[in-house]
């Protein structure tokens, strides 16, 4: 039978996120229903209340990177069972469709309706309601919620001995940095790395660049507790401004500049693209994992210098990762203590405590903010 929980939802854009009681629809074959241990307060998501971001259907219960157990199984869904611990992932990888045959599985096609909020395969299917009016789901999981009911795509089961509140962090943030960092950027040992942007993407780059062996990590960030923050998860370097920090770069390179630099600013525009390609050497690249408007369309990059000097500009969608490959190799990382977890939560709320999150968020004040669950 459906049953109530109590979510944080967006009414409409601009707004601010409000916690409802919303009823929540039972899993259907492919479905489990999870109970929410923890859940990562992601700027995607404060895209979705400024309307940066802008999504299909309203009221939406955002929530995008979350673990917690599982406490219903749909009809005929194999693999899967009541107790088990699991991630979400936003991104669904069915190993079915195109993107998935040739190993772009954070480019499945059934991530095109994560801004809907209904399930992949339907438009015009939700699980959850509010008041008989239809609710959707952020990238159909909605981990702002006590409860919440998803397709197996976006789920991955994990070691029941792995702490859930850390484990939620690996369903976007961490593997979004760390893999922009070793698979968009393809750092190597002995690299000049710049990181533009040190929040819940930024920090795991620089994890990631120190795990790839970079020698020279140069961590951007107005934030002084930000840029403390780097350094402790392995920046070399840290500078208030891209110019200092592209001035460095070059003084230790002889004029070169940086093998590559990775945009994880919270809002990205055009400029500051066009300032990380300042930042690199020839066939340097720059990475852009960082959201900006959808509407924006300008970046001022001299299409001269792209050619001439075979700079390559990267987008990175979950840091090119596999969730299924990537979500259990982080964490067992992570119990290697190989990858830091525990240490990017700078503060915890409950989910009456969203909008204050993101409000603590653009105040400067966490690299990753924490809803914890009951």
């Amino acid at each position: 039978m459906p049953q109530t929980t109590r979510a944080s939802i967006m009414r409409k854009a601009p707004g601010r996120y409000e916690t409802v009681e919303l009823e929540l629809d039972d899993p259907r074959q492919n479905e489990v229903t999870v109970k929410l241990a923890a859940s990562g307060l992601c700027h995607s998501d404060d895209h979705i209340a400024t309307g940066d971001i802008m999504v299909g259907h309203y009221p939406i219960c955002g929530g995008h990177e979350g673990a917690g157990v599982v406490t219903a199984v749909g009809p005929n869904t194999p693999g899967f069972e009541v107790g088990d611990h699991v991630v979400f992932s936003f991104v669904p990888a069915c190993g079915r469709c195109s993107a998935c045959a040739r190993g772009d599985f954070n480019l499945c096609d059934t991530g095109a309706n994560t801004l809907v909020g209904s399930r992949a395969d339907d438009p015009t299917s939700f699980r959850m309601t509010l008041d008989g009016e239809d609710v959707g789901q952020m990238a159909g999981i909605s981990t702002f919620a006590e409860y919440t009911t998803a397709h197996v795509d976006s789920v991955v089961k994990i070691a029941k001995e792995i702490p859930l509140k850390p484990a939620a962090l690996i369903g976007c943030g961490v593997p979004t940095g760390w893999g922009a960092a070793v698979n968009s950027a393809k750092v190597q040992p002995g690299d000049t790395v710049v990181v533009m942007g040190i929040g819940g993407i930024g920090i795991n780059a620089v994890q990631g660049a120190k795990h790839a062996g970079a020698t020279t990590i140069i961590a951007v960030d107005p934030v002084p507790f930000k840029r403390e923050k780097a350094q402790e998860f392995g920046a070399t370097h840290t500078f208030e401004g891209i110019e200092e920090a592209t001035a460095y770069a070059q003084s230790i390179t002889n004029g070169q500049g940086a093998d590559s630099a990775i945009v994880t600013i919270g809002v990205v525009t055009g400029e500051h693209v066009a300032q990380a390609m300042a930042a690199i050497r020839k066939a340097g690249t720059v990475v852009v994992t960082g959201v900006g408007k959808m509407t924006d369309l300008d970046v001022p990059v001299s299409l001269f210098e792209l050619t001439m000097m075979q700079k390559r500009i990267q987008g990175s969608l979950y840091g090119e990762n596999s969730p299924h490959d990537i979500i259990p190799k982080l964490l067992r990382m992570y119990q290697a203590g190989q990858l830091k977890l525990d240490e990017l939560i700078t503060r915890e709320y409950t989910i009456d405590q969203v909008a204050e999150a993101y409000d603590d968020m653009h105040a400067g004040l966490n690299i990753r903010g924490v809803v914890v669950f009951d």
